[in-house]
């Protein structure tokens, strides 16, 4: 591990902004700003709830998650074709990239889609299909990961896993998102065993409003690799030091957890807490459209609300590339461009 240089207050957002890093929890329907959002309903002949963008915008206020996923499913709606997908997952890596994320992991559903009665394959051919061309445009690699709706049944998620089983090659894992509270991870214990069975690797929503025994359930039930959250983990000792020995990550989103009133102001967070109980944290922005800020500015306001430093910079992001699915050799490979920017920085 690198030992990193002292940086300055003034200094250190720039070095939070340049440094290479990966993206490992973001929802990409959580990316639809706005102005796309209309520009896609315009194009697809629909009507908005909102008159305008402004007004979509002011409608951001939320009480909790559930309030949130309400607004946030009505946005889908505008979604409607193949290159409606593709639009916005290359914005969505368009941004991704000039914050010098050199790998994305983006979580989708094709559950909310279908029940508009898309296809299961015009979400995936999207999605991929921007994400190809971001490796040769942007130089930025990205993987989806199929997220199953906690709130509904196991059985949908069942039919929605073996509807994308023909495009596998296109997906590189599944997830649990969606209502925490009322919904533990031991409901979806068998589709979780069938994906295992498939060769996806896994990661599940957890101790995000839900308490610490659902990531208990997570780890032990679902058996996944990675816990998506999980910041109410420092409520129970024991699971703190069983995720500090396994060395399982957690995907923290800073800014959602403000946004979602997780916690009441963001110098509460416990993301310093977590690093300095050896946990492998990671930032990164959920959704980014939605929560006032992309995986840099999650960086920078919780820098500075935290006093963390450079040290820290360094480490969030090793675990961002230790923690992600890519291969051994292309980890070496984005880790050393890591301490290269480190190094090279004055």
């Amino acid at each position: 591990m690198l030992k990193v240089k002292p940086v300055s207050a003034e200094r250190l957002p720039e070095l939070l902004r340049r440094m290479p890093k990966a993206e490992l929890h973001i929802h990409i329907e959580g990316s639809l700003e706005p102005e796309l959002m209309f520009a896609l309903a315009q194009r697809n002949g629909m009507a908005t709830a909102y008159p305008d963008v402004e007004s979509l915008r002011r409608a951001y206020v939320f009480d909790d998650l559930q309030s949130f996923l309400d607004i946030y499913h009505a946005g889908t709606l505008v979604l409607r074709t193949e290159q409606d997908f593709y639009d916005m997952t290359r914005a969505y890596l368009v941004r991704a990239a000039s914050d010098n994320v050199l790998h994305a992991e983006i979580f989708f559903d094709t559950q909310t889609h279908t029940g508009h009665g898309l296809s299961t394959e015009v979400v995936i051919n999207g999605l991929h299909r921007a994400c190809v061309d971001a490796k040769s445009e942007l130089g930025i690699s990205a993987s989806l990961i199929l997220c199953f709706l906690r709130h509904l049944s196991e059985q949908e998620a069942f039919e929605a896993l073996e509807q994308a089983l023909p495009l596998h090659d296109k997906l590189v894992g599944v997830g649990l998102a969606s209502s925490e509270k009322g919904h533990p991870p031991e409901k979806f214990a068998r589709v979780f065993a069938r994906a295992r069975e498939l060769g996806f690797r896994l990661v599940a929503h957890a101790g995000e409003e839900g308490q610490p025994a659902y990531i208990w359930s997570a780890l032990d039930v679902l058996k996944v690799e990675r816990i998506d959250h999980g910041v109410q983990a420092v409520k129970d000792p024991l699971l703190m030091a069983r995720l500090a020995k396994e060395r399982i990550p957690l995907t923290v989103c800073p800014l959602s957890n403000l946004k979602l009133r997780v916690f009441p102001a963001l110098a509460e967070h416990n993301l310093k807490h977590l690093l300095e109980a050896g946990i492998v944290a990671t930032v990164n922005s959920d959704d980014p459209a939605y929560f006032g800020g992309y995986i840099n500015q999650n960086f920078t306001q919780t820098f500075a609300a935290l006093g963390l430093t450079a040290q820290h910079a360094y480490k969030l992001a090793h675990n961002s590339f230790e923690a992600s699915f890519i291969d051994e050799k292309r980890k070496r490979q984005y880790i050393e461009r890591l301490n290269a920017s480190f190094e090279t920085f004055n």
